[in-house]
């Protein structure tokens, strides 16, 4: 049963709809939470642990690279495995990996190196979530109800963010960093708790079929369709673009508010919460909304528009003010940019291939990630922040627009990315297959209904 059910189904006599979908959207918030506030943690240990940007630039990579790697297999897996039992897989990986992280704490032989390969671990696991729970979202909602799920999701994930860096600003004092990945370990049983509590349908696929199929034919299959859609494969080359240019900034964030506040972590909490604030308000107005009614719009528009008031605004800025403003926008439009676009594709793809093409989908938008990581941390290091000091080679040219002295260097790579996102976003309406890809591209249950695919069928 989908869209509007909201009792206990009576084979299951478990959650459905959007009951269902609420249900794991609570578990999901409270494991956000504290995720955000154990990562908060381990970012401030690492800082005051080696003081190099690289560091946190490395850790960062050491989950996002086995992650981005296994997307396409992990999407094949989740169109032949149950959907739930893969979320909560993904779940319990996390949840192993900040065990380890815990013990080798309390033990007090936590080093560097074991963030990178607790990282690479969870990482390798949370490469099922993302395709896992969006193919799961298309069969329990119905399409009209995408957008106000996707506002409810950024909603939860702000949510979290407001709440996480200033919860874990003011409990580290009193229970360290030991208690925090305490209580994410807590989270993650809410989470797992909340999925066995729900019915999530499995999509009508043909055994004999998917049994013909190999796992190479079944990993390849999401890149014979994005690449014989442009538009679908346009609207990820957008994120492409945006995923480097966050992935080059957002490594650097803490040390730049770090450095150029002399280690101040009120104004880099503050800062934080206030990238969630702008969030929530985001998934509010998206879950209200619903996002425009051509929602390339809320993909194109909104990057360009959340670079220039986000990422720009935080380089520019000198003080907490304008780093908060420029985070509440910034913010502000990612709900509405990540939930059209999510719109866009479970209305295009049929819910039987999603987890292939989701995983596929991924890929393409995040494996520029790693690239910028690799860059980002020796690029701050070694060029932007020594030549953004007085006397530095960069500062004659540059030192009027951001100023001088430490974390500078990062304030100007964050205006010069910022500027990159104005770029992409409106330079995206150049091309047809992308500004029209809704008209062009049918709905997946327009196809369906058709007597040919009723005849194929």
């Amino acid at each position: 049963m989908r869209g509007g059910v909201v009792e206990m189904t009576s084979q299951s006599r478990r959650f459905s709809g959007m009951r269902g979908f609420t249900v794991v959207w609570v578990g999901q918030f409270v494991s956000m939470l504290g995720t955000f506030m154990s990562q908060f943690a381990l970012t401030i240990w690492a800082w005051q642990t080696t003081g190099e940007a690289t560091v946190l630039a490395l850790t960062g990579l050491s989950f996002v690279l086995p992650n981005i790697l296994l997307y396409p297999v992990a999407g094949a897996l989740v169109d032949r495995w149950n959907r739930k039992l893969v979320m909560m897989l993904s779940d319990l990986a996390a949840a192993v990996s900040t065990a380890v992280v815990l013990t080798l704490l309390l033990a007090g032989r936590l080093e560097i190196w074991h963030l990178y390969a607790t990282g690479a671990f969870a990482g390798l696991f949370q490469a099922f979530q993302f395709p896992a729970y969006s193919a799961a979202i298309s069969t329990m909602l119905h399409k009209d109800q995408y957008g106000r799920a996707s506002g409810m999701l950024s909603l939860a994930q702000n949510t979290s963010g407001i709440l996480g860096p200033v919860a874990a600003g003011i409990l580290l004092t009193l229970v360290g960093t030991s208690g925090l990945l305490f209580f994410d370990l807590i989270t993650f049983a809410v989470a797992i708790g909340a999925l066995l509590i729900v019915h999530i349908p499995q999509p009508q696929t043909s055994a004999s079929e998917t049994e013909r199929r190999s796992l190479l034919e079944d990993s390849l299959f999401g890149f014979r369709y994005i690449f014989e859609r442009p538009g679908l494969l346009g609207l990820q080359l957008v994120f492409f673009f945006l995923n480097f240019t966050g992935s080059m900034c957002f490594p650097l964030f803490a040390p730049m508010i770090l450095s150029r506040t002399g280690d101040n972590i009120v104004i880099l909490g503050t800062v934080q919460s206030a990238f969630g604030v702008g969030g929530v308000a985001g998934g509010l107005l998206l879950s209200a909304w619903g996002g425009p009614k051509r929602k390339v719009h809320g993909v194109l528009s909104g990057l360009a528009l959340g670079s220039l008031l986000g990422l720009t605004l935080i380089g520019l800025g000198r003080g907490l003010p304008m780093w908060a403003a420029g985070a509440f926008f910034m913010m502000l439009f990612n709900p509405i940019v990540n939930g059209s676009n999510q719109a866009i594709w479970q209305s295009k793809v049929p819910p039987e291939t999603q987890g292939r093409v989701f995983g596929t989908r991924a890929m393409i938008a995040r494996i520029s990630q790693p690239v910028a990581m690799l860059i980002t941390g020796p690029l701050a290091d070694r060029v932007l922040l020594p030549g953004m000091m007085p006397g530095g080679a960069l500062a004659p040219a540059f030192g009027w627009l951001v100023g001088t002295g430490p974390g500078t260097g990062i304030s100007l790579l964050m205006v010069t990315m910022g500027l990159m996102g104005v770029i992409v976003g409106f330079g995206a309406y150049a091309f047809r297959q992308v500004r029209d890809v809704e008209t062009l591209l049918p709905d997946h249950d327009a196809v369906a209904a058709t007597p040919d695919a009723a005849a194929a069928s």
